[in-house]
């Protein structure tokens, strides 16, 4: 009986699999992903920009966001980003802060804007929303996005100080330190969840039961995670671009890095397209 389950289990993952490949196969994946990387270099830049007019309304320092792009980043496209950046907000003006915030917010958007166009094609539905409602919706996440962000960069400073007070009235503040070690690790991984969840439940133009947008969560938050640095590793350790582009080799590095991110996310999303075709089903 054990063994007949355990077949069954194998047949039903292979299927899935299969329905997996079959999908992104479809709808021609690697191909969007391209376009996708394409915006979202568009868009680094200027919600980059955006972010870091924040900074003065927050505890945090422009090292701060540098030291999250560089656990994630490639080395060069970590170089090249706080090299364009520092640039940029060392001769800013007061423009940033005023209308130039809506140009840069509006350009920013344009990454997620194609995210959600490829959404609607990993679920096989038409844009049904009016072009205010679905560009508003594509600012809103992406300003929605550099505040969890900020979210993430404040929660390792201010949530261990808060951890060490609360415990110090209990005598545990040693054990907390110790727990806090293994808070850190799992607290990335929790956030890019809930990015990606909120992302995939709101970005199709098609209304869909939360819990079918799980799985692609998981999966997209785990797999960045690990493309991320399985790729800088590749590149630090044995991918010499510069010997094969010259001067352009980081900016290559740079799109690869956001071509297989965007492959992950669209990979997540057609496994929640499986799900909610799934729960339609039942």
């Amino acid at each position: 009986m054990k063994k007949v389950r355990q077949r069954k289990y194998i047949e039903k993952a292979v299927s899935f699999v299969k329905t997996i490949v079959r999908k992104v196969l479809e709808n021609d994946v690697t191909g969007f992903a391209a376009q996708l990387s394409y915006f979202f270099l568009l868009s680094l830049f200027p919600m980059l920009i955006f972010l870091f007019t924040l900074l003065p309304y927050t505890p945090l320092t422009q090292q701060d966001i540098f030291n999250l792009i560089k656990d994630f980043a490639p080395e060069r496209t970590y170089t090249l980003i706080k090299q364009t950046i520092s640039g940029i907000m060392d001769n800013r003006n007061g423009g940033l802060l005023s209308i130039g915030i809506i140009a840069t917010l509006w350009s920013a958007s344009k990454g997620m804007n194609a995210l959600m166009k490829s959404l609607n094609r990993a679920y096989d539905v038409v844009e049904e929303r009016s072009f205010i409602v679905n560009r508003s919706l594509s600012i809103v996440l992406t300003i929605a996005l550099i505040f969890v962000f900020i979210t993430a960069l404040l929660l390792p400073v201010f949530g261990k100080q808060l951890g060490i007070f609360v415990f110090s009235y209990m005598g545990l503040s040693e054990e907390f330190l110790s727990i806090w070690q293994v808070i850190r690790w799992v607290l990335t991984p929790v956030i890019l969840f809930l990015v990606f969840l909120a992302i995939y439940y709101l970005a199709p133009s098609l209304k869909i039961r939360c819990i079918t947008a799980v799985p692609g969560a998981v999966f997209a938050s785990l797999g960045w995670i690990a493309v991320s640095y399985g790729f800088s590793f590749y590149v630090s350790n044995f991918g010499n671009y510069s010997a094969m582009y010259g001067s352009i080799g980081t900016i290559i590095i740079m799109m690869l890095w956001f071509y297989f991110s965007a492959i992950i996310i669209m990979v997540g999303g057609e496994i929640n397209s499986y799900f909610t075709e799934k729960d339609k089903r039942a």
